[in-house]
């Protein structure tokens, strides 16, 4: 069966870095549009990046900070992030959709298909 799992996640400073990775079975990151949501406590999962068949695409607020990535040798896909703020502070999810038409599409929770068990990072001041 497809299973996601989540790796990388912990506590970091503002103006530090993380990496997080997202190990893949059951399906090949590849074929599929493959996501970074996050969740604050009290707040819904929101859009963080995504990487497509052609394009990647980042929500405004980590523009520049923030660099999805894959390796379709390892079938993983990471999410590098820098000069991190307190804001970022989230339990990170990867997921994974069949396909996409849009960025729209893209960035819509419901479009995805399969979830990982998230991994939590905090970002301290």
């Amino acid at each position: 069966q497809v299973q996601l799992v989540e790796f990388g996640g912990g506590l970091v400073q503002a103006g530090g870095s993380l990496r997080l990775s997202c190990a893949a079975s059951g399906l090949t990151v590849g074929s599929f549009t493959m996501g970074w949501f996050r969740q604050a406590p009290g707040k819904e999962r929101a859009f963080a990046a995504a990487i497509g068949y052609t394009s990647t695409y980042y929500e405004e607020s980590v523009r520049g900070r923030f660099t999805i990535s894959r390796d379709n040798a390892r079938n993983t896909v990471y999410l590098q992030m820098n000069n991190m703020k307190p804001e970022d502070t989230a339990v990170y999810y990867c997921a994974a959709a069949y396909g996409t038409s849009s960025y729209a599409v893209t960035r819509n929770r419901s479009t995805y298909d399969y979830w990982g068990q998230g991994t939590q990072v905090t970002v301290s001041s």
